[in-house]
């Protein structure tokens, strides 16, 4: 028996107004806290010990975060101090990141920076320099090409952008990621192959799309013993010799037929994201449209089912120690218990892609599940109050299984930066601004 999430069905985004402002006031101490201690010798920060950001060296990841969170100040403040600070360190810190071949997350990177800053030129929010926007555009074409670079082909003819595991890896959070490729395509870029083939960035979004929704998300088909409607396989592990899929696998989950929450949390997002932009193309497949709904809907169903109560998470719907909590999922998440840390970083990502979904498909139910989520994360135990602690929101975990989760009290830059994307879709929302979009 489940206990499905207690949806209110009486939020709205102005009512969480007085929530919203008070995260972007906590957020700017937050910012300078972390400005003023961090250096480029130590790397990007990841998560906090002890209320301190510190760095973990496994892909450079989370440093388009750092710098785009000032940008995000700015998109709700206004406040051209954060606009500075967020300009200058993108100039300065992130052209690796376009040029890096050895990741699959160049849209976490470089859309929350340069695509952050194109997206606000777009909107007249700042002014538009010929020079400066054709710089960001120029990175986010590059950064597009080589995502979509990281290529391998499947047995079913058609492909995925692999891990940093390798050429054999397609992993479920990629599919956030993807976006990249599609700001990239609408600028008019092509990635160029062997003897100037052009490929195209678009036919390359949708097969990573249609391989994420094929293999990483399962439908309570009979595809597998463990096949549940709307679960979610962290990692999808492919013959590299002749791209037959092979099996499931979860590199930060408890096990390939667990759901890991934050990967859970990826497909919403990406997914929801995704029919927004193809719903401003002209006449995209049929076919493909109705695989992303199906495929949103699930991910999106699973995690109202399969929460706690006040729709925060456990770090994974399998996790041994909540046979310890009992009916977890007909209580409130208690981030402080000694069996299994809930995951607040998957909670902020689910939340938008509930309330794009709920947008994108004109039900209720999925709006006011993601009304309900941003309510309890933008309040105790969640949100960060304490001036010495450079977090913003509590309670998050990054690698439950390599131990890397930092203990009850902790932050993480992805789940920060999420969340002030969050507030700041919702500030659009609750103040009749225009809507929050990925794409210039």
């Amino acid at each position: 028996m489940t206990f499905p999430m207690r949806i209110s069905t009486d939020l709205t985004p102005a009512a969480l107004h007085g929530k919203l402002h008070r995260l972007f006031e906590l957020s700017a101490a937050k910012i300078h806290s972390l400005d003023q201690t961090w250096s480029p010798e130590q790397g990007s920060p990841v998560f906090t010990v002890q209320g301190r950001y510190s760095s973990r060296g496994w892909t450079e990841w989370t440093q388009g975060f750092q710098f785009g969170a000032p940008i995000l100040q700015f998109d709700a403040t206004g406040e051209r101090e954060f606009l500075e600070a967020g300009r200058a360190r993108t100039v300065a810190y992130m052209a690796p990141h376009v040029s890096h071949t050895g990741v699959h997350d160049h849209g976490f990177n470089n859309l929350s920076t340069y695509g952050n800053l194109l997206r606000l030129m777009a909107e007249g929010r700042i002014e538009d320099n010929p020079w400066e926007r054709r710089f960001y555009e120029l990175a986010i074409k590059v950064s597009g090409a080589v995502q979509a670079a990281r290529w391998s082909p499947t047995a079913d003819g058609g492909g995925y952008i692999y891990s940093f595991n390798g050429p054999h890896s397609l992993f479920v959070d990629t599919i956030r990621s993807l976006r990249i490729l599609a700001v990239a395509h609408r600028l008019g870029h092509v990635l160029m192959g062997e003897n100037d083939r052009r490929i195209s960035l678009l036919d390359r979004l949708m097969d990573h799309a249609r391989a994420t929704a094929r293999y990483s998300v399962f439908y309570g088909e009979g595809r597998d013993a463990y096949d549940v409607r709307g679960r979610v396989a962290h990692e999808a592990i492919f013959n590299s010799n002749d791209g037959n899929f092979r099996c499931p696998n979860s590199q930060q989950g408890y096990s390939p037929f667990t759901t890991w929450t934050r990967g859970l949390a990826w497909a919403m997002l990406g997914f929801a994201e995704q029919l927004e932009f193809f719903a401003t193309l002209d006449a995209p497949p049929a076919e493909f449209v109705e695989m992303m709904e199906k495929a949103a809907r699930a991910t999106c169903d699973f995690y109202i089912d399969n929460t706690a109560a006040d729709g925060i998470p456990y770090w994974d719907t399998g996790a041994p120690g909540l046979a310890v909590l009992g009916n977890w999922r007909a209580q409130p998440a208690d981030p402080f218990n000694p069996h299994e840390p809930v995951d607040s970083s998957a909670a902020a990502i689910a939340a938008q892609g509930l309330l794009r979904l709920g947008r994108y498909l004109g039900e209720s139910r999925y709006t006011d599940a993601g009304l309900t989520v941003s309510s309890a994360l933008f309040d105790d135990p969640y949100l960060s109050t304490s001036p010495l602690h450079q977090g913003l929101i509590l309670h998050s975990v990054y690698h439950r299984p390599n131990g890397w989760d930092g203990g009850p009290g902790e932050s993480s830059m992805w789940g920060d930066y999420h969340a002030r994307e969050l507030a700041l879709y919702l500030l659009r929302l609750a103040e009749e601004k225009p809507y929050l979009k990925f794409w210039p």
